[in-house]
């Protein structure tokens, strides 16, 4: 069976690079979601519903359960499906993307979720613009202009629907971990100002997790710790 990776906001599946060059295994599979790379079907409304429905209606085209991968959004969508469709779901893996009732949404997620300081925040920003708010992660400048540079048009405006569906998503999503049957684990930078490791203890409370690795850098671990990434995703596997 294929490992399925999962970005999250504002990644494509460009994020997952450096990861999949310190795989050994070559069924490596890394999307990009609908308006992160992806074209958006008609009528698709970037909730965070849909996309859980789309990651389902994927996952179940490939005909057998996958290794799961998710970092920040890709984290919390693959969870969920997890938990909704075990049988699609051998392993499951994810850092940074906290499903808690107990998380309070960073300060810029809380202009996202406003109608209008999150449109004026998409027409303000400028590859510049967001490419400093990107490395202000620990990201060096050329990964971040490399982030900023995919963020178009269509990205921002699935930013601002999906956060505007998910105010209240770790409420809602929180009580259904308890059916997750896949093996998981959690990896996380300890240093992450908007998503604090003490949720990432908490998911993996909740997933029954095999391990919490806390890894020493900020929210982007997959960029900044690739190797290491790569290396425990491989030792989860092969348990």
């Amino acid at each position: 069976m294929p490992a399925v990776l999962i970005h999250g906001v504002p990644d494509t599946h460009r994020l997952w690079d450096a990861v999949r060059r310190n795989l050994s295994r070559q069924d490596v599979q890394a999307w990009d979601l609908p308006g992160f790379g992806a074209p958006l079907a008609d009528g698709f409304g970037a909730t965070k519903e849909e996309y859980v429905d789309w990651l389902i209606q994927r996952l179940e085209s490939i005909g057998e359960p996958v290794d799961l991968v998710g970092h920040d959004w890709g984290c919390i969508l693959t969870a969920r499906v997890a938990s909704l469709r075990p049988d699609l779901v051998k392993t499951w893996a994810g850092g940074n993307g906290p499903i808690n009732g107990g998380y309070h949404w960073h300060a810029l997620a809380e202009i996202w979720q406003d109608p209008d300081q999150g449109r004026q925040f998409m027409a303000d920003s400028t590859p510049a613009s967001l490419t400093e708010l990107v490395a202000g992660f620990d990201i060096p400048a050329e990964l971040a202009a490399e982030t900023a540079s995919r963020v178009d048009e269509v990205m921002k405006d699935c930013i601002l629907k999906l956060y505007r569906s998910a105010v209240t998503v770790g409420a809602e999503w929180e009580p259904g971990l308890a059916n997750v049957q896949a093996p998981s684990v959690v990896f996380w930078g300890a240093l992450d100002p908007a998503c604090q490791i003490e949720f990432g203890h908490r998911l993996g409370e909740s997933l029954r997790a095999a391990d919490v690795v806390e890894l020493d850098c900020n929210h982007w671990t997959v960029l900044q710790k690739p190797a290491e990434v790569a290396a425990l995703l491989e030792a989860h596997w092969s348990n």
